[in-house]
Formats: C-alpha cells, structure tokens, sequence
C-alpha cells in the first residue's frame, strides 16, 4: 500500500452486515478478511466510518427514514455498532448521517487532497457516494473491489462500473494489488 494512502472502511456495523437486517450485505463475510490485510498494512492510516441517523433528518432524508424505520434508532443502539471482526482496526472514526462520507469531518483527519484507499458497505450507495464526492473534490482514490460489500453482487457490479468510469481520479484494484510492494 502506498505509504501516503489513507485506508477508509466505510460503514462496517451490524445494520449492513448482519443478514438479519433489511440493509444486510449477503457479501460481508467475504470482505473480513482483506479489509483485516489492509488495515494492517495501513496501520495509523486507517479511518473506519459509520453512517447513523440523524437525530432530526431533513429534507429527503425524512421521507427515507420513513421508509425505513428500522433504521431510526437513537445513538447507542447495538444496530449502529462496528462488528466485532472490524472493531480496533483505527484510532479514528467519524460518524455521520449521510451516505457519502468525504467532508469536513473525514477531511480534518487525511487533510483535503489525500490519497484514499476505500473499503467497506455497500458498495453502490455509501461507497460509491463517498469516492465520486472526494474524487470531485480532487482527493485520488482506489476502490478496492474484493474489500467492498454491495447490496447484492449485481449491485455491487454495477457500482464498480460507475466507479470505473473516473480514471485517473478513481481506479479499481483487487487487495493483492493495492498491497503489492
């Protein structure tokens, strides 16, 4: 991995892992174990993220919370927690209530022009929205594909075809290409 590249591990909580949840990724399982190598190549430059309600969503964001209500629990609630197989991967987390995680927040921790190497859940909504957003912000990034998690596997594909279609912005590499030396 780069020595300068930031690993982001979007959204690793129960609500889209768990197969007992409506946002339940059939694909996590999958994805432990390279985000677990990346982390560790990453070290201090691993920033996990967590989306979680806002606590009075506005705008289109009331009409999708009540679409889904399961999902409109206070802070604390076992449903926002990280899985245990990601829980102490970094020092940083940013939590926010918005799908696409590149801002203020996750900006004061990688600076605002970083290299960000992206993983996590799901793939075509928090991680898609988070690389086209840093990407057009002039951050470069990697989507690493067997390190991200979609909704379905077709949905899945479907996002990293969007994604591909950004270089030199974002590229697509699998973890044994992002860790190669």
């Amino acid at each position: 991995m780069h020595p300068d590249a930031w690993l982001v591990v979007i959204d690793p909580q129960r609500i889209f892992a768990s197969p007992d949840s409506a946002w339940g990724s059939p694909m996590f399982p999958g994805i432990v174990e390279p985000v677990r190598r990346l982390a560790s190549a990453a070290g201090e430059r691993t920033v996990v993220t967590r989306w979680v309600p806002a606590a009075e969503p506005q705008g289109s964001w009331e009409a999708y919370m009540r679409a889904w209500p399961f999902a409109a629990v206070p802070e604390g609630d076992p449903l926002l927690d990280l899985v245990p197989e990601m829980e102490g991967l970094a020092n940083e987390v940013v939590s926010l209530p918005t799908f696409g995680k590149w801002g203020y927040a996750l900006q004061a921790v990688t600076g605002p022009l970083p290299h960000l190497v992206l993983a996590g859940v799901s793939t075509d909504c928090c991680v898609v929205s988070t690389a086209l957003a840093a990407a057009d912000a002039g951050a470069t990034i990697t989507v690493v594909t067997d390190a991200c998690a979609g909704s379905t596997p077709d949905n899945h594909e479907a996002a990293m075809t969007v994604m591909s279609l950004y270089p030199p912005q974002i590229t697509l590499a699998t973890t044994d290409e992002v860790l190669a030396p």
